[in-house]
């Protein structure tokens, strides 16, 4: 082992994941794509496989003291199916393992399997495995997903155009100021027991929170139409982060316009109410679960009239250099952290 000390915070997340796979090339002449993307791709002859995986920890990734197992449940599955998605595929089969305490009972984990189930009846997928293990403190859910998706359809990050146009799907924002408003309420309970939650007006975003959709409607809904995007990934990181990769892995980069950013009117209220702004919130909130993807422009009359899909910029060839055209006219860098006033 080196006697080196580098501090993961230095390299951040996508920093640590690009230097833990540099020594890790394709053996396997199936392994179509490995690292990088959404999913891996694998050659199934006729069609190509897509597998995914994902850890949920408590305390990083939710906090059950407003998280309700069945919600959880459904989340661990629907941020996966996410993923399949972003490469275009369509999800098959998944599997879970838990590591659990013993401070839940065999009913607490019933009502996240409760989830579970719901999340795969809806997104029409199998649980056909996992692996059950204790922990010594909190709850720890892994899931994988396996999809399918036929070769001249996979869409990975890496193709996006100069010109294409930039899209997404939903609205955004929403998720990140119902953590906040969570996180507000919990803090008020802790102060005062006898306090009930101030959720009204709010259920909304709450509910992006607590209950996200991965958008396999868009995925059909695209397939109809007849469009292919030229690049896709899913907004788990936030707009900004995850436009940044696509960025990035194409070579490309990219023109937002602030008044094309769909942001919900209850996002707008909360961030009102909190003193944030709404669009840092679009941009950098997180767990959106939206899909941002790319298309050609000769494909805007297939999509124009789909009241999910917004068109909120166009890709340029200025590599990785990401911009925010705001209302007032002037025009600032998008950064991993948002905007940042020039």
């Amino acid at each position: 082992m080196s006697e080196t000390r580098t501090e993961i915070a230095s390299l951040g997340e996508f920093g640590l994941i690009d230097r833990l796979s540099q020594p890790f090339a394709a053996a396997s002449p199936q392994t179509v794509k490995g690292i990088g993307d959404d999913a891996a791709v694998i050659d199934l002859e006729n069609e190509y496989g897509l597998l995914t995986a994902d850890l949920l920890l408590e305390g990083v990734h939710f906090d059950l003291s407003f998280f309700p197992l069945k919600h959880l449940g459904y989340k661990a599955i629907a941020v996966n199916i996410s993923d399949i998605a972003a490469m275009n595929g369509i999800p098959g089969q998944v599997t879970v393992s838990l590591a659990v305490s013993n401070r839940f009972s065999v009913e607490a984990i019933e009502e996240l399997y409760a989830g579970i189930a719901a999340a795969c009846a809806d997104f029409r997928v199998d649980l056909v495995g996992g692996d059950l293990s204790s922990s010594r403190s909190g709850l720890l859910i892994s899931v994988s997903v396996f999809g399918k998706v036929d070769k001249g359809k996979v869409v990975y990050r890496a193709s996006a155009q100069p010109n294409d146009l930039l899209c997404v799907t939903g609205d955004l924002g929403a998720a990140y100021l119902g953590l906040q408003i969570l996180e507000r309420e919990k803090q008020v309970f802790l102060a005062n027991p006898n306090m009930q939650p101030q959720l009204d007006g709010h259920d909304y975003v709450v509910q992006r929170q607590l209950k996200p959709e991965a958008r396999m409607d868009v995925i059909y809904e695209l397939a109809e139409a007849g469009v292919i995007p030229t690049a896709m990934i899913d907004l788990s990181d936030g707009l900004a982060s995850d436009l940044l990769q696509l960025s990035k892995a194409s070579n490309v980069g990219a023109m937002v316009f602030e008044e094309n950013l769909p942001i919900d009117e209850q996002t707008y209220l909360a961030a009102t109410e909190l003193n944030l702004s709404p669009v840092t919130a679009a941009l950098n909130g997180g767990e959106d679960y939206e899909l941002l993807f790319t298309v050609r422009q000769a494909d805007y009359d297939k999509i124009k009239n789909n009241p999910k899909i917004s068109v909120i910029g166009y890709v340029t060839d200025q590599p990785q250099s990401i911009t925010l055209s705001l209302k007032s006219g002037s025009k600032v860098p998008i950064t991993a952290q948002g905007w940042e006033q020039g």
